[in-house]
């Protein structure tokens, strides 16, 4: 096909985001529509993307080269596997949600001033950062994926730095002051993680004398390429350890409740649904297909970490008192099962990891933005400020009770699939690690139910008594989301049979087989 499809699902958001930019100050309800529209028109993109895809066919597909600097090997490369093409659609899918949810979150508090934009502003942001992370699960040149993992950070460390969370504006003289310590705290985490990984990137260039994820393969396979053991696991390591801050894994972990805590709702979601997404899917396309070796050599550290990851997220999830960082420990907590799907090495446990990172960006999304929704009616994030709700507001308690069973991953809904595969993979492999790690899961019901039992149920508390219900804007908001994980939760091929072959490809690439069933033969 000679038509970029790939570059288009890319180049549209980026092109709306500068179009929304350029919308006068006075017309921020035109800029909403505006990102909106091209939002959708990505959605409509990735869907082609998605449709155009042939599970059975090439590893990568739809691709695209281009020469882009010629004198150090650097391309212009595209291409999608299932595991792109899988959050590919995540993305496209989740941002119309998010600027919907946003829609009022960067509405200026005072309009005297009529050249400051902030509007317009917010949400260019958020579509060039879905322009940066569609590219990112496209590239298959790798410095070109490293300058698209490091430009991303621009755009987020505005949204997080800018555009605050309100439910303490105007209460909280050290609101700023917070929101600026989260942004440059996310900055400075995720630059250092970038910086070991470039010196990893051009360490890999001296190597293999490419950056092309093709063109190592093919070296690789013929036997052209040699790579020492100690080589191998130092680009390893680099590359690893940004992938583990960007996750977030036990111990760099410590980023994400602040920045997730002091942004907005949607701005908290694209952080944890979207762009977190990047650090786990490149350890499945760098980590383990560039350094098969260096992978099986690390992995029982990274299971432990893990398994950290896991306990320590719900853990600190049940003591939290404010429901966003309830829900970013939550999540530090899931990706620690993503992350143990991946290194579990069975395809069991990484089509689970691949699903999980799916599945647990739509549970976030619907939990989080229906929170959201509950906290800007109370202006408060404490869950002490909380209770009865469902008795004046039904349809948002109903709509939060759904979102919260599906985080805990209540069978029927689409994050019991991805969890059942990670821990069928984790016990065939590594028995006392998938037993370790169901610990989460009792965990993840202990903090989700208490949360709901706190905020929802009980006496009407303090303000919640004239507390609207969800209106039209958030229904359409909430609605889908939900549908669409139960309609996964039931019915998980369509994404089951895209992501499987990719799976097996990796599987080839650190030469891994399914542990075989032990079975006693018959007397």
């Amino acid at each position: 096909m000679s038509f970029p499809l790939l570059t288009a699902t890319a180049a549209l958001p980026a092109i709306g985001a500068i179009v929304t930019a350029a919308v006068p100050a006075a017309q921020r309800t035109a800029a909403k529509w505006l990102a909106l529209f091209f939002s959708l028109g990505t959605l409509v993109l990735a869907g082609i993307v998605f449709v155009r895809f042939e599970p059975g066919g090439d590893r990568y597909q739809l691709t695209e080269s281009h020469a882009w600097i010629a004198d150090f090997g650097v391309r212009y490369e595209l291409g999608v596997d299932g595991i792109g093409v899988a959050l590919l659609a995540l993305t496209a899918l989740l941002i119309p949600f998010v600027i919907l949810a946003g829609w009022h979150d960067a509405d200026p508090l005072e309009t005297k001033s009529s050249r400051w934009r902030p509007t317009q502003g917010f949400f260019a942001l958020i579509l060039m950062v879905e322009a940066m992370v569609i590219l990112s699960f496209e590239a298959t040149d790798v410095f070109l994926f490293y300058i698209l993992f490091e430009a991303m950070l621009i755009p987020m460390y505005f949204l997080i730095g800018g555009f605050g969370d309100r439910a303490h504006a105007g209460t909280d003289e050290n609101a700023a002051a917070q929101r600026s310590y989260a942004a440059v705290k996310f900055l400075l985490y995720n630059l250092a993680g970038g910086l070991i990984m470039l010196a990893a990137v051009i360490g890999l260039y001296v190597v293999a004398g490419s950056f092309s994820l093709s063109e190592i393969a093919e070296a690789r396979a013929n036997g052209s390429l040699e790579m020492a053991s100690s080589t191998e696991r130092w680009l390893f390591l680099g590359f690893f350890f940004a992938f583990a801050v960007k996750a977030p894994l036990w111990p760099l972990h410590t980023w994400l409740p602040n920045a997730m805590g002091e942004a907005t709702t949607p701005v908290a979601v694209l952080i944890t649904a979207v762009v977190d997404k990047v650090g786990t899917f490149a350890m499945l396309r760098f980590c383990l297909q560039l350094f098969p070796e260096a992978s099986k050599w690390a992995t029982p550290v990274i299971l432990v970490l893990a398994l950290i990851s896991i306990i320590y997220g719900a853990l600190l999830a049940v003591g939290q008192r404010d429901i966003k960082r309830l829900i970013a420990y939550a999540s530090i907590s899931h990706f620690g099962f993503i992350v143990l799907g991946i290194f579990a090495m069975t395809s069991q446990g990484q089509s689970g990891a691949t699903l999980y990172m799916v599945n647990h960006g739509l549970s976030t999304a619907a939990l989080m933005l229906v929170a959201g929704f509950l906290i800007t009616r109370r202006g408060s994030r404490l869950i002490a400020d909380y209770g009865g709700v469902q008795k004046v507001a039904p349809v948002l308690a109903g709509t939060f009770l759904i979102g919260g069973l599906a985080t805990l991953s209540l069978p029927g809904l689409a994050p019991f699939v991805s969890e059942f595969l990670v821990l069928v993979g984790a016990f065939s492999a590594y028995p006392v690690v998938g037993v370790i790690a169901t610990l989460g899961i009792v965990l993840a019901a202990l903090y989700v139910l208490v949360l709901y039992q706190r905020t929802m149920t009980g006496p009407v508390g303090e303000k919640i008594g004239g507390m609207p219900d969800l209106r039209v804007r958030e229904l359409a908001v909430a609605l889908p989301l939900i549908a669409v994980l139960i309609f996964l939760g039931v019915f998980p091929k369509p994404l089951t049979e895209v992501v499987n072959p990719a799976v097996q490809h990796t599987m080839q690439d650190v030469q891994k087989k399914d542990p075989q069933p032990e079975v006693e033969a018959a007397k």
